[in-house]
């Protein structure tokens, strides 16, 4: 068994990386300047990968074509059949390379390979099957004013979209945009970020193969200096961004101060799992906690982070949280057994640790120490932490960790149970364990999240919007309402001689 394991790794880390090329008008080249950026692993720290460090010549370049791409309706003039056949055609292609593709994230990016395969490309396959077969279930309205005047409320694409992705799961969040974005009638250019370009750049090229006619889907990689010039281009009519609060504010401020083009942000999180003592099954409750938090390296941006514990049942089930914790397995996200890989990047990983660190000096007690567990010496792995008795005012309650931390909180009652889940300054998601659906109602009322889960809800699913309040964001991603943000509505009013 175990040499068939390492067997199976060997085989995933021999899979060639494709040509890492951008894609500018359904064609593949290097950045203008000839400048590149190292795709390092976090598996193992060994650069695997060169991406085309695009800047702002690239970006203009890019915008230049899928404007000519959108004024020649290559794409908004195809009927809704047509476009219909090429989505779905993309999907199939994409299902037909998902272990290539899932390989290609685990080792850009550091997701387990189980999750890759059975979350995020299952995920893009599904969102972009779901967007093509409404493509042409889309309908106008008509408005009879009087006997000699009708208006037609028709649906009208932006033109050019910019979407800027996070690295967490790179190909599951850009479907979440391509996919109403392309059905709306959209050119959209992608700007994956630089920790995990190369299962974007793949999906791109597979676009092409499908029929999506060139400069309707590009590709732009690089830095901040690409997503800056994409925000701040005075030729594109809509950006949406899923990533930082800190480099949301920059968007929209770019935005404003270009062509007041149009911003859908989904940003960051601080979720409350609320579980009562009346929970239907602490055990599952137990499960699904770890499970939601700990997935992904905690690089969620809806994971569960804070933990809500009514009193009489703090110690039990704390204690039967942190034995799950324990039991995960750390190691190479290539061997499918495993629970948690590395995190991103070096960065982020010592970002993660100082913020433990001053954490500590805030008084803040780890039951569960990551920073001293057993981990491979080579990449950038962390074990899970859990901290108990955390003040909810101090800095790891409030601040989005971005990795594998769980704060345990302890209330008395709904109502305290409530303040302290909308104390942050954060929007995204909840969850909610009790059998009592009074309270379960009272509190789904109160909380301010766009995406509340009751004794475990469900996974992300394309037919339910996805987004937040507060510095969580605006705009929705996902289900139908999505379209919304790439389209306007335009009256065309018809008056007859009689």
């Amino acid at each position: 068994m175990l040499e068939t394991k390492q067997h199976q790794i060997a085989e995933a880390e021999r899979l060639p990386i494709p040509t890492v090329q951008t894609i500018v008008d359904g064609k593949l080249c290097d950045a203008a300047s000839g400048k590149t950026l190292a795709v390092v692993s976090p598996i193992n720290g060994e650069t695997i990968a060169a991406i085309p460090d695009c800047e702002a010549a690239d970006v203009d370049c890019a915008v230049a074509g899928a404007r000519k791409a959108f004024v020649s309706r290559s794409w908004q003039g195809m009927s809704p059949k047509g476009r219909k056949r090429v989505m779905l055609d993309w999907a199939d292609r994409i299902a037909a390379e998902a272990v290539r593709l899932a390989t290609l994230e685990t080792r850009d990016m550091g997701m387990p390979i189980r999750l890759a395969q059975e979350l995020d490309i299952s995920f893009t396959i599904d969102s972009l099957r779901w967007y093509g077969e409404a493509a042409d279930k889309l309908y106008d309205e008509l408005a009879h004013l009087d006997d000699t005047v009708t208006a037609m409320v028709t649906r009208a694409p932006l033109g050019v979209v910019g979407a800027i992705l996070p690295w967490n799961a790179p190909a599951m969040i850009a479907a979440w945009k391509l996919g109403p974005a392309l059905i709306a009638g959209n050119s959209l250019i992608l700007k994956p970020a630089e920790d995990a370009s190369l299962v974007c750049l793949r999906m791109a090229e597979l676009a092409l193969e499908a029929g999506l006619p060139p400069g309707v889907l590009q590709v732009i990689t690089g830095d901040h200096k690409a997503g800056a010039a994409l925000a701040g281009h005075s030729d594109i009519d809509c950006i949406t961004f899923t990533g930082s609060g800190e480099v949301g504010s920059k968007i929209m401020i770019a935005a404003a101060n270009s062509n007041m083009k149009r911003v859908s942000l989904e940003l960051g999180g601080k979720s409350a799992n609320i579980v009562f003592a009346d929970a239907p099954n602490l055990g599952v409750a137990a499960d699904v906690s770890v499970g939601f938090m700990f997935g992904n390296q905690g690089q969620v941006c809806e994971a569960p982070t804070r933990l809500l514990v009514q009193r009489e049942i703090r110690d039990d089930f704390t204690e039967e949280v942190v034995k799950r914790t324990r039991a995960l397995k750390i190691g190479n996200p290539l061997d499918p057994q495993i629970d948690l890989g590395p995190i991103v990047n070096a960065s982020q990983r010592r970002q993660i640790v100082a913020r433990m660190e001053r954490a500590q000096t805030e008084g803040v007690r780890f039951v569960l120490d990551g920073r001293t567990a057993e981990v491979p010496k080579s990449g950038f792995y962390l074990a899970p932490s859990i901290a108990v008795d955390v003040d909810p005012k101090c800095s790891l309650a409030q601040e989005e960790i971005f990795g594998p931390v769980l704060c345990v909180h302890t209330f008395d009652n709904v109502d305290e149970a409530i303040a302290i889940a909308n104390g942050t300054k954060y929007g995204l998601g909840a969850s909610i364990w009790s059998n009592n659906l009074e309270n379960v109602m009272y509190i789904s009322k109160r909380l301010v999240a766009g995406n509340i889960n009751v004794n475990g809800g469900t996974g992300p699913v394309v037919e339910l919007p996805f987004g937040g309040f507060k510095q969580s964001g605006f705009g929705r991603d996902r289900s139908l309402h999505a379209i919304d943000k790439y389209s306007d509505l335009k009256n065309v009013i018809i008056r007859t001689a009689r």
